[in-house]
């Protein structure tokens, strides 16, 4: 892959390359209405795909915050077009990467050393390249490193890029801007916690021993003393990402053992800690030879409120779906729907979230279950495909949900893709040893 020499920086340089997107990006509509001129029945398909190839390409020299968004959009199955997911999932893992010069400023301004009088050896090459920063591999008397480096500029630029970023996603998710104002102050706080390399050190082994005695789980050690501002570094895992890993054709026993593993890693995190590694796209996870799941990357950890957690938690009971008085608690204090609704909207509103939460409890309301039903994943998808569309969402003059809920949302349902993609079948009530843990 084409490495980068140099990435835009300053708020000019950064938002010259989205006016050039923007132009390419109207530049395809043009020839795309001009096709349709003459075929009446042609599709989008050719324009979505133009439009996430120019995107893309610009997000990933970009880097940063930008490149984020993207990452978090294509692991949502239902806000893109599967041209946009195909192209911005690339953002896990496979953005193009740093040259090594100026890693090795990196290394120059906060170590005082080049990486190789650190360690023995250090790949030139990164061995992967995200979206916030790349990993290296390095080792030293014998032990082998990951070492992860943060792209320059990425933290100052991410309130300036989520500005530059927003017509983007207001055009491509088709999203009421309300909505998207009320949970641009959440994303903007958890990407600039993902910058913060010491906040991520300090969580990593946070998290890493408080979930050390879950079966079939493991962790990297980490090292605060090779690490810094804008490096991390911690053991490196063998083992194959979640798509290596799908394609070695596994057995359903070791699919279902992973499977288990990293539901009780957040069930406990979520019900337990009450915080959550809240990023669980496939390149955050490593499995090895026997099965065993590997966790890196808590850069993005949301902590959970109880203000949100009893309520939202409440709902997820299957009681509580017919219990009209205590749901339309629950719904105001979640701010799905508000005091001064109309009748009308407050039964709209009402219905499509006690509809949406009741799939999204489904896998609690029974002791095993089969994340390989591609049939329950339709219905999330369509239920998703009617919130989108849906006009009374676009037109509410009030966002709907609490802040809170983006990320805790997105991370059941980046779970629940993953899960669905190993074809697990788990046990999702409490398993014993939870309960030892917790008594």
């Amino acid at each position: 892959m084409k490495e980068q020499s140099k990435i835009p920086t300053s708020k000019v340089q950064r938002a010259a390359k989205f006016v050039t997107t923007g132009a390419k990006v109207g530049s395809n509509y043009v020839k795309h209405y001009a096709k349709k001129a003459i075929n009446p029945s042609l599709g989008k398909e050719e324009l979505h795909a133009d439009n996430a190839r120019d995107i893309y390409n610009s997000l990933s020299e970009l880097k940063g915050s930008a490149l984020k968004v993207a990452q978090m959009m294509s692991m949502d199955k239902n806000m893109l077009p599967a041209a946009y997911q195909d192209k911005f999932s690339m953002a896990q893992y496979s953005a193009p990467p740093l040259s090594y010069p100026l890693v090795v400023k990196t290394f120059q301004q906060y170590f005082q050393k080049n990486p190789m009088e650190i360690f023995d050896t250090f790949t030139k090459s990164a061995v992967n390249a995200a979206s916030i920063g790349q990993v290296h591999q390095a080792t030293r008397d014998g032990h082998k490193y990951a070492v992860k480096i943060q792209y320059p500029g990425v933290a100052n630029s991410v309130k300036s890029d989520l500005k530059l970023v927003r017509p983007f996603a207001v055009r491509l998710m088709n999203l009421n801007e309300r909505d998207l104002d009320h949970y641009m102050e959440e994303v903007e706080t958890k990407l600039l916690e993902e910058t913060d390399y010491h906040l991520e050190v300090e969580r990593s082994m946070e998290i890493s021993e408080a979930c050390s005695h879950i079966p079939n789980l493991k962790f990297p050690r980490y090292y605060p003393d090779l690490s810094a501002d804008r490096i991390i570094t911690m053991d490196w895992m063998e083992g194959k990402v979640l798509k290596e890993f799908i394609k070695s054709n596994p057995d359903q026993a070791t699919r279902d053992r992973v499977g288990q593993a990293m539901w009780d890693f957040y069930d406990f995190q979520i019900h337990t800690l009450r915080q959550v590694h809240a990023d669980p796209h496939p390149g955050n996870f490593i499995i090895d030879d026997e099965g065993t799941l590997g966790v890196i990357d808590f850069g993005c950890v949301k902590v959970i409120p109880d203000r949100f957690y009893d309520p939202y938690f409440s709902l997820i009971r299957k009681d509580i779906l017919t219990a009209d008085n205590e749901l339309e608690n629950r719904f105001k204090e979640l701010q799905f729907i508000y005091d001064d609704d109309t009748t009308e909207d407050k039964a709209y509103f009402s219905g499509v979230v006690k509809d949406m939460m009741g799939l999204l409890g489904k896998p609690f309301h029974q002791d095993e279950f089969d994340f390989g039903d591609d049939t329950y994943f339709r219905q999330i998808f369509e239920m998703g495909e009617v919130i989108s569309e849906s006009k009374k969402f676009r037109a509410s003059e009030k966002a709907r949900g609490a802040r809170d809920g983006l990320y805790i949302n997105r991370t059941y349902f980046g779970l629940y893709n993953i899960l669905n993609e190993l074809k697990a079948r788990v046990k999702t009530t409490k398993p014993e040893w939870a309960a030892r843990v917790v008594a």
